[in-house]
């Protein structure tokens, strides 16, 4: 037998709910039961259960997406499964679509080295302070930058704390003497050696990351290589990234060629070369670098944040590295998998048409405005009739609400906001802030701790 389900719903909602599951041609069967209020969103597990007196044979329940209360004292009442739906009802289709399908973002193959580049000018209490807040948007080592021709007599006391606290820490410089001190003072990792000063690696026990003596000689890179292996010691190879214009493609193609000959090696990739020095949203960028990253096996980044623009960059690929492993893991796109990277749009910003939200506007018979978002613009309504415009400055003169400073500051920021969804093309949902992505403080800055459904779909925490 199929399962049965019943679809808890409000009387302006109940109409389109049957029209979403007939099309939905569902291998289930249900009962869409409309609850006795007009809005779905207003509804709480309380008022179901003290109003919910039959359930209709069901197998589950699912109660709207905006249903307030404690969903699991639900289930313990009617001794039944019950989860709450997507927030709209046109994501349903997803919803069910997606529904057995659960990512786990738990897990990741790259580390994240965030580089602190100007170490040698700050102190020591500051270069903790963003360590720690390096770490907690997802850097697994601390990299310490050092300056050319830059004294920095405190190198030695910054390892040794940040290895007090805690931290993984690699030492980054193109000086020998520095490499030799970070290695010395306990540094992990040194940044980078090449053929000329592999020598430095037999001094200390920090792993070495390897780059060409010259840039693009990928010969000396392949000595440096042999002899690593020879000794049969650990190492890391950056072939090194180069920035758009100036060998980009071509040192994709470096990455490559040292994969090909080495399938085992470690690599590590310097994403701020990308990042850092191209005037566009890096959360893109690091999605596409993670993903070159997964198909190449590159299972270490240098990333930094230097440039306000690549503010989030740590952040970003914390986010990339785990949806690109659990994309290649289920064989699958990297879609519908996390939507943290989208921080600028939304892969169904409308989820309404514009006739569809006339005939929601006609049902209305009460003075409470409600404000969507369509193809066309955007749309607020109530009892008194529907206007639309692009620009909430021409809605304004219709509302009637001057004389109430309190309802015309909530209507404007309501309004702003759709104006800005409408715009980038994100979803707009009355009464909630628009939703940036992995892009605002307010966001985690990991997420470890969590398996994500894909859009459409809720939360699961293990």
């Amino acid at each position: 037998m199929s399962e049965h389900i019943l679809f808890l719903t409000g009387k302006l909602a109940e109409k389109q709910l049957h029209g979403i599951l007939e099309k939905m041609q569902p291998e289930f069967t249900y009962t869409v039961h409309q609850l006795g209020l007009k809005v779905a969103a207003l509804m709480t597990t309380d008022m179901i259960a003290r109003r919910l007196h039959d359930t209709f044979g069901a197998d589950r329940m699912i109660l709207p997406g905006r249903c307030r209360g404690d969903v699991d004292a639900l289930s313990n009442t009617f001794n039944m499964p019950i989860a709450r739906g997507p927030e709209e009802l046109k994501d349903l289709p997803q919803y069910f679509g997606h529904q057995a399908q659960v990512y786990d973002l738990g897990s990741y193959r790259v580390k994240i080295f965030a580089e602190i580049t100007d170490a040698p000018n700050i102190s020591i209490d500051e270069v903790l302070k963003r360590a720690d807040y390096y770490r907690n948007n997802g850097a697994d080592v601390i990299d310490i930058g050092c300056l050319p021709s830059t004294p920095f007599p405190q190198l030695e006391d910054i390892i040794q704390a940040l290895k007090q606290q805690g931290f993984t820490v690699s030492i980054d410089s193109l000086d020998d003497q520095d490499l030799l001190r970070g290695g010395k003072a306990g540094a992990d990792y040194l940044l980078s050696l090449h053929e000329s000063s592999l020598w430095i690696a037999d001094e200390v026990a920090a792993t070495p990351i390897l780059i060409p003596e010259k840039h693009e000689d990928l010969a000396s890179l392949e000595r440096a290589i042999n002899a690593m292996q020879k000794k049969n010691s650990a190492f890391i190879v950056d072939p090194i990234l180069d920035p758009l214009h100036f060998g980009f493609t071509q040192s994709i193609v470096r990455y490559h060629d040292i994969r090909k000959n080495h399938p085992d090696i470690e690599m590590m990739m310097g994403v701020g070369n990308i990042t850092e020095l191209t005037h566009a949203d890096t959360a893109g960028m690091n999605a596409l670098l993670l993903g070159i990253c997964s198909e190449l096996n590159i299972n270490h980044i240098l990333a930094t944040q230097v440039s306000r623009h690549a503010c989030r960059s740590i952040r970003e690929a914390d986010l990339s590295r785990r949806i690109m492993l659990a994309a290649k893991q289920h064989n699958t796109l990297p879609k519908h998998i996390h939507p943290g990277l989208m921080a600028l749009h939304e892969t169904s910003p409308f989820p309404y048409s514009l006739a569809e939200i006339t005939e929601l506007a006609g049902q209305i018979k009460d003075p409470s405005f409600r404000i969507q978002t369509s193809p066309e613009g955007l749309h607020i309504f109530n009892r008194d009739g529907l206007h639309s415009a692009t620009d909430p400055f021409d809605l304004y003169p219709k509302l009637h609400v001057g004389q109430d400073g309190g309802h015309a500051f909530y209507l404007g920021v309501e309004l702003a906001r759709a104006e800005i969804a409408w715009q980038l093309g994100k979803r707009f949902t009355q009464d909630q802030a628009l939703s940036w992505g992995c892009a605002t403080d307010q966001a985690q800055a990991t997420v470890d701790l969590h398996t994500f459904k894909p859009a459409g779909s809720t939360l699961q925490k293990k």
